[in-house]
């Protein structure tokens, strides 16, 4: 079956259970999982009752696609997403996002969790990513192109909103929140990475570097969705010379601590659109 007709086929499945027009899009990731408790639930799907869906792998990823009001709007929002380290194909981690263009969202809402890659960049600060550089072995428009869907060549000038930039900085700066706009690096995982690549990433522009968003910004893009992305800060990746080894759950505790942080931040962003 093409691309097209799973999307029509996963879309067919969700209008039948349930009649709902979201504006907003959210990809709760790390840093965000919380927040799905604060969605008005009208209906919520387990990922694996939706055609086409992967199911997620990751632990602390709830994996469900939840319907409902935040903050007066009407939005969808996947509580957990796909990496391309799980095993799945980039046209499986990114499906979702053009399940919830196909859906009728007009914005998209990325969250996730990253290493700070300058010396100024502390963990539990919020990076409001700008651009990116893209690393992943493969690439999410690898392979025939359905133009019903987007161009061949999509544009990646402005992948990233600057209305939203603003706005997030604003809000940060108003709430006395800890934040920056950066440069994603997105590398495809699991394994983190090595004092040496920390100073080549450093060193090529990145400000933050992580294991997803890319993929699904690009997508994005391809369907000409406006996205915001808000990257909590897990790990100080940078000076080389003040690394020590990290832990996943070490990682989840500074996540868990800054969640309240880009919850405000996401919902007064949601609250504006």
């Amino acid at each position: 079956m093409q691309l097209f007709d799973q999307i029509q086929d996963c879309i067919q499945y969700i209008h039948k259970h349930i009649q709902f027009e979201p504006t907003v899009g959210m990809v709760l990731g790390t840093g965000l999982s919380g927040l799905a408790d604060e969605i008005e639930v009208v209906h919520r799907f387990e990922y694996s009752e939706l055609p086409h869906f992967p199911v997620s792998t990751v632990e602390s990823h709830k994996g469900q696609l939840i319907f409902g009001h935040l903050e007066g709007r009407a939005v969808v929002a996947m509580a957990g997403r796909f990496h391309y380290y799980e095993g799945y194909t980039m046209q499986q981690v990114t499906f979702p996002i053009r399940i919830l263009k196909y859906l009728g969202i007009q914005q998209l809402i990325l969250s996730n969790a990253s290493g700070g890659l300058q010396t100024h960049i502390e963990a539990g600060d919020l990076v409001f990513i700008r651009d990116h550089i893209n690393l992943h072995a493969g690439h999410s428009l690898r392979g025939e192109n359905d133009e019903r869907i987007g161009p061949r060549f999509p544009d990646m000038m402005y992948a990233y909103d600057p209305k939203w930039l603003a706005h997030a900085t604003q809000i940060a700066k108003e709430n006395n929140i800890r934040a920056h706009q950066g440069v994603y690096a997105g590398l495809q995982g699991p394994s983190l990475e090595t004092p040496a690549e920390y100073r080549y990433l450093h060193i090529i522009g990145g400000d933050v570097v992580g294991m997803s968003t890319v993929p699904e910004v690009i997508v994005a893009r391809h369907m000409d969705l406006p996205v915001f992305v808000l990257s909590v800060v897990s790990n100080k990746c940078f000076p080389i010379e003040d690394l020590t080894p990290t832990t996943i759950e070490e990682v989840l505790e500074v996540v868990e601590q800054a969640s309240p942080k880009a919850a405000l931040i996401v919902k007064e962003i949601v609250r504006l659109m």
